[in-house]
């Protein structure tokens, strides 16, 4: 194990990370109850022996839709920054590598759309697009596009001009050899890191676009929308909101702690 993720910060980060994913991956299994499920009799009671995180206003188990919720909320993220990273990974190589007034027109487009904050973009994408899972995963993506551009071209500016990428010139390489033999792979690992804590930053937008009513819809149990489907009754039983609550924290902080540590172990500068 890289000596970044011995510490504290990496150790805290890999371990929500497992957690999470095991969540993602195994949440619907091991749900102890069905999440749609209403139990009147039961309706916003706290922990107990037959709910382990209590129950909703209908009665269902906490622990069940938080479980059977893992996934939309994870995998949005990481689709969302898979699809935001791929488009701006391509057009911060291609600004990169082709220079000149083609680098000037697509640099200027980002410059404007990096001035309107993300979430603000977001909710302008998805006003445009209508509400809905998809719709709001492919506005989070269209949001870290320019961002993500501007560091894939930051990358390659700093690559270009090496001693093996200009030995690839002086021996009269083909440009696209040059871009995925020689560029591409030295530059991927500042891409990753980025990735990997923007996935943090795409589970929150998610989860705000669900309790706002734009991005899941009921009767799924997104994240996001149990806590605006709790708000209300959050006086008689905060668990209802707490629970999600803490998932999105526990979600968002093992990726971001995660990347940071990743940061650290490809960095050797920032690891001494």
């Amino acid at each position: 194990m890289p000596k970044a993720f011995r510490t504290a910060t990496g150790t805290t980060g890999l371990g929500l990370l497992l957690l999470v994913m095991g969540a993602a991956t195994l949440g619907p299994l091991l749900a102890p109850y069905d999440p749609q499920a209403f139990h009147p009799a039961a309706r916003l009671q706290g922990p107990s022996a037959a709910h382990w995180l209590g129950t909703d206003q209908f009665g269902r188990d906490l622990l069940s839709r938080l479980l059977n919720g893992a996934p939309s909320t994870v995998y949005f993220g990481l689709g969302a920054t898979l699809l935001g990273v791929g488009a701006g990974s391509m057009i911060g190589v291609i600004a990169g590598t082709a220079g000149g007034w083609l680098d000037s027109v697509i640099m200027r487009i980002l410059d404007g759309l990096l001035a309107v904050p993300e979430l603000l973009f977001t909710l302008l994408i998805v006003t445009f697009l209508g509400g809905g899972m998809g719709q709001a995963m492919l506005a989070v993506a269209i949001a870290f596009t320019p961002g993500m551009a501007r560091i894939a071209r930051s990358s390659v500016l700093s690559i270009r001009t090496r001693e093996y990428v200009l030995a690839a010139v002086a021996r009269g390489e083909r440009s696209h050899y040059i871009v995925l033999r020689e560029v591409l792979p030295n530059a991927v690992g500042p891409i990753i890191v980025e990735a990997t804590i923007r996935v943090a930053f795409a589970i929150m937008i998610g989860a705000t676009l669900g309790f706002l009513g734009l991005g899941a819809q009921p009767p799924s149990t997104e994240w996001g929308l149990m806590v605006a489907e709790a708000r209300q009754f959050m006086f008689r039983n905060a668990w209802t909101v707490a629970v999600p609550g803490v998932a999105i924290a526990m979600a968002a902080m093992g990726f971001n702690l995660f990347g940071d540590a990743l940061r650290d172990s490809l960095d050797p500068r920032r690891s001494r």
